[in-house]
């Protein structure tokens, strides 16, 4: 027990106040989208500042608009297939990398360590990155979202330092006991090291999940059956593609739910990624901070 400065008390009453407001402006929002999916088409179309209640009688008409339309749930089970896939196949070359790189006595481990980080500050850059996807077959398949960014320099080092803080011990009683690299892998260091590979888990499901950019380039013939969930948002959003989605709509005007099918759409892309960040929120810090001090 200590007693705080003067200084000190400033500056956590001020910390507070800042946290406070920065919480207030990215949740406002969210909010205002929340409410608006819920909302009355009619009194949201006409509408022009933030929506704190449901404007009218609540509805969920928005919603059944969305996910009754092919294209948005096709789109949801594709990035759902992208999310799993890319982060197995992440995991499992990150973890490979990283623990070969954290052992010492790899051969040339300071010139490898040195290539990996050489491609943070240099890339090859978009152009080259699409003609090695052209060149190996993989442009309008799923691989083409899935393999390109499977493996990131970021992650090996994160890994590789939280595999270092390891002790030394455990590693030379599994060899004792006969254990070589795959068992010591899985039996010694992969389960003291949830935290960061649950860091991990959570950076290849986030920007899988929100990612629209890479589908935009290598679905070079636009094949709607590999859209990602993002991908299709950004038509609704932008291109106002969501004619498709209201022709159903009991012969109502186009242009009253088009603020309403955004706002849902919008609620049913980000909903899940706010339902299972909770439960991976207790590894975050502990697991970036193994991962990024070594002392």
């Amino acid at each position: 027990m200590f007693r705080r400065t003067t200084g000190q008390k400033v500056f956590a009453v001020f910390n507070t106040i800042g946290l406070v407001c920065l919480s207030f402006i990215f949740i406002l929002p969210v909010w205002h989208v929340a409410m608006g999916s819920i909302s009355d088409p009619l009194k949201v179309s006409a509408s022009s500042g933030l929506i704190l209640t449901p404007l009218g009688d609540a509805t969920l008409g928005g919603y059944k608009l969305v996910l009754n339309n092919h294209n948005i749930l096709t789109s949801y089970m594709n990035t759902i297939i992208y999310v799993v896939a890319s982060t197995v196949l992440g995991l499992v070359l990150n973890i490979l990398a990283a623990y070969v790189l954290s052992r010492k006595n790899l051969y040339f481990k300071s010139i490898i360590a040195f290539l990996v980080l050489f491609t943070m500050i240099f890339n090859g850059g978009l152009i080259p990155t699409f003609m090695v996807v052209r060149n190996l077959g993989m442009l309008d398949t799923r691989w083409a979202i899935i393999v390109p960014g499977a493996l990131t320099a970021y992650n090996i080092i994160l890994m590789r330092t939280s595999f270092s803080e390891i002790p030394e011990e455990l590693y030379e009683a599994a060899r004792i006991d006969g254990a070589g690299n795959f068992r010591i892998l899985w039996q010694i260091v992969i389960p003291v090291s949830k935290a960061i590979i649950a860091v991990i888990v959570l950076f290849y499901a986030i920007q899988q999940w929100n990612a629209w950019f890479s589908a935009s380039i290598y679905l070079v013939h636009q094949n709607r059956a590999l859209y990602p969930l993002q991908l299709t948002l950004r038509e609704i959003v932008l291109l106002s593609s969501e004619n498709s989605i209201v022709a159903e709509a009991d012969g109502q005007d186009v242009e009253i739910y088009r603020p309403l099918i955004k706002y849902a759409t919008i609620m049913v892309s980000v909903i899940p990624m706010m339902v299972i960040y909770p439960f991976i929120q207790k590894y975050f810090v502990t697991g970036v901070m193994i991962g990024s001090v070594k002392g």
